[in-house]
This record gives C-alpha cells, structure tokens and sequence, in this order.
C-alpha cells in the first residue's frame, strides 16, 4: 500500500498557491534534472511568472536576476530545456524540475552547469534493467516479468519475436503512437531476454563498437 511519503509532489496550474515565494523576496531556487538520465543539470531562480510560463509552454524559464526579466533556458542558443514534471520539495520553497535538455545545459557548452557527463536517456534504461533482474525468481504471480523468467527461454524468446513483428506491421502504418508503443514494449522484451540469457547491454554495446572501428 502506497504512503504519503510515495506521492511526487508535483506542481501544476491548480496548486501554484502553495509555493513559498517569500523566503526568497519572490523567488525559489530551481534545481533542474534529466528527466530520464537523473543528473543536476543546473541551478536557478523562478518567480511565480516564471513558474508558470514553464508549464504553460513547457520549456524551463528562469527569472534572471542580472537580466531582470523572464529567461527561457535556449532562447538564444537554442539547447532548450523541455518540461517533463515540476515537483515542490517538503518546505514549499524549492523546485526541481524534470526535463529532456535539447543540447547541452551550459554556456561553455558542457552537459551540465558542474561540467558533469550526461550520457543521454541510458538512465532509465539501466533503472528498467536492474529492475528486470530484481524480478528473476520473484512471485510469477505478482509480476509479469517474473512470469516470463518461469516460463523459460523459448517463452522469452516467443515473446522477443511477437513484438518484432508487430512492430514491422505498425512501421509500415502512419500511427507514431502505435509504433512508439510496440517499439517499447519490444525494446523491454529484449531487455529481458538478455538477462535471461545472463548477457549484459554492456556486451552488446562492445560488439557494435567493435564493428564500427573495422
């Protein structure tokens, strides 16, 4: 059963009100996150404008202090800082913001304001990997990749080829939803049968590597 402790504390246009802007003589700090990959990005500062712009247009905005004015991450560069999710932390007076950075986050070009490595969207994957692992052996009752690790290799395998397939079928159809869909569900199914296997991605990066430099 899930807590209040589980429940994100997400922002949206219906609770802006409870943000605590005094604190700050108006502003709170903002620290932005990949939203897939979980690396700090960068730090800055929104009014209540500035908040929401951000989730009206769904590209981060900062009010800059040296500017004096609202400031879109990326209008000028154009790396901008596509919204995911606002969240509001126990305190009421900071923000995190969950976005997909288009390009680099710093002006000197670095992925991040800490000059940090971004490896770009691997995050999640390795999350739904450790995940897959965890279910190996797990109550195939409870979990339907559980249930795909008792059923074996050939079961695994089924399932690989089955959404291969209709994957072929929505890529010859102009539906992106459906495709991106079937693209997932068989990007998941290969992830399952390389942990069924015992091969980690890691190996299979090796040997695409490997070619390349040929």
């Amino acid at each position: 059963m899930k807590s209040e402790f589980d429940t994100p504390r997400r922002l949206t246009a219906d609770n802006l009100s409870q943000i605590n802007f005094t604190k700050g003589d108006g502003l709170v700090p903002v620290v932005v996150q990949d939203a897939y990959t979980h690396v700090v990005l960068m730090l800055g500062y929104m009014n209540a404008e500035a908040v929401s712009q951000t989730l009206e247009k769904g590209k981060v905005t900062f009010f800059s202090r040296s500017k004096n004015r609202l400031w879109t991450k990326g209008e000028e560069s154009g790396n901008f800082l596509n919204l995911k999710e606002l969240l509001i932390d126990c305190d009421n007076d900071t923000i995190l913001a969950k976005a997909e950075p288009k390009g680099p986050t710093c002006h000197t070009g670095a992925d991040t304001c800490f000059n940090e490595s971004n490896a770009q969207r691997t995050g999640f994957i390795d999350y739904l990997r450790a995940v897959i692992a965890a279910r190996k052996g797990t109550n195939p009752e409870e979990s339907y990749t559980a249930k795909l690790f008792v059923k074996g290799i050939n079961k695994v395998a089924q399932k690989v080829g089955e959404e291969a397939v209709e994957l072929v079928i929505e890529a010859k159809d102009d539906n992106r939803d459906l495709f991106v869909g079937e693209a997932a569900d068989l990007l998941f199914h290969y992830l399952v049968l390389l942990e069924a296997k015992e091969i980690p991605l890691e190996e299979i990066i090796g040997e695409l590597e490997s070619r390349h430099r040929k």
